[in-house]
Formats: structure tokens, C-alpha cells, sequence
């Protein structure tokens, strides 16, 4: 098998609160490459889940809970990256825009320490964030406004 073809294909999402003026963070725990840094949730999608909608409700149930709802826009990613991981791993990081929608964050601790709703003016001085956050979350609130109704699922 060649090995320059082989990567991690992981969804992250932009939650905004249902004002839009928040964006929902969590502090990794026990991460090698970020642990106790403060990131957008999401992760590695499964060859079971066999499509991107599948994988990012998975992902959302896994890591804050099937009772916190969202409306997410599965056709559109705000921004992609490469990530080359401490062990060597490559991952492509495409990231998502969601609303909450209803329901209370149930965080899995196995992951996460603990959970903030930040305000979208406060990401400067809030930290320690992965370093591209700032720019993700532009990306999002760019793209939010030419979105429909029609483009978001319930998760």
C-alpha cells in the first residue's frame, strides 16, 4: 500500500450559539497534540458512518451529548487543512458551520475537561485555542449569511 495516499478525514464543527454571537469550545484532556487547549469539537470519520452527515452527528453525539441539538450545513465546508499529528498521522481537518438548536452540552470526559460558550468578540484574548480558531470562525461567519434554511439538517 502506498502510504503518501493515506489520511485521516476529520469534520470539525463551528457551533454558533442560536444568536450567533457565541461559538461553542472545549478543553481537550489528555491529547498529545493539544491537550488543554480549548478547540472546536468534532473527529475522524468512521468507514460505518459512510457519509459526511452520519459522521459529524456521530461525532456530535460522542463528544457533547444526543441531546444537544443542532442544524448543521454538511455540504459546506467553511475551511480545510492539513495536519501532519506528533505521531506522524495526516489528517484533513474540514470544518463545519452549526447552530445550536436546543438541548444541553453532556461532554464525554474521556475527552474533554470542560466546555464555553465564547463570544465571537472575545477570541483574540481567549486561550490557549488551536491557532487557526480565529480564522475558522471568520471563515464560518462569512458564509453563514448566504446560507438557507434548505442547506441544514437536524443532528
Amino acid at each position: 500500500m502506498d502510504t503518501k495516499y493515506l489520511f485521516q478525514y476529520c469534520q470539525k464543527l463551528v457551533v454558533f450559539s442560536g444568536d450567533k454571537r457565541s461559538v461553542l469550545f472545549a478543553r481537550r484532556k489528555g491529547e498529545a497534540d493539544f491537550d488543554e487547549y480549548w478547540s472546536l469539537i468534532g473527529g475522524k470519520m468512521e468507514i460505518a458512518d459512510r457519509d459526511i452527515a452520519p459522521g459529524i452527528k456521530r461525532e456530535k453525539d460522542e463528544e457533547v451529548g444526543a441531546d444537544f441539538h443542532l442544524k448543521v450545513a454538511p455540504n459546506f465546508s467553511c475551511y480545510n487543512v492539513h495536519f501532519q499529528k506528533k505521531n506522524g498521522a495526516h489528517m484533513i481537518l474540514s470544518h463545519y458551520i452549526a447552530v445550536h438548536t436546543g438541548g444541553d452540552v453532556s461532554l464525554n470526559p474521556e475527552e474533554y475537561s470542560e466546555y464555553k460558550w465564547v463570544n465571537i468578540t472575545d477570541l483574540d484574548s481567549f486561550g490557549p485555542k488551536v491557532d487557526n480558531t480565529r480564522f475558522v470562525v471568520q471563515n464560518a461567519l462569512r458564509l453563514l449569511p448566504i446560507l438557507s434554511e434548505a442547506d441544514f439538517i437536524e443532528i
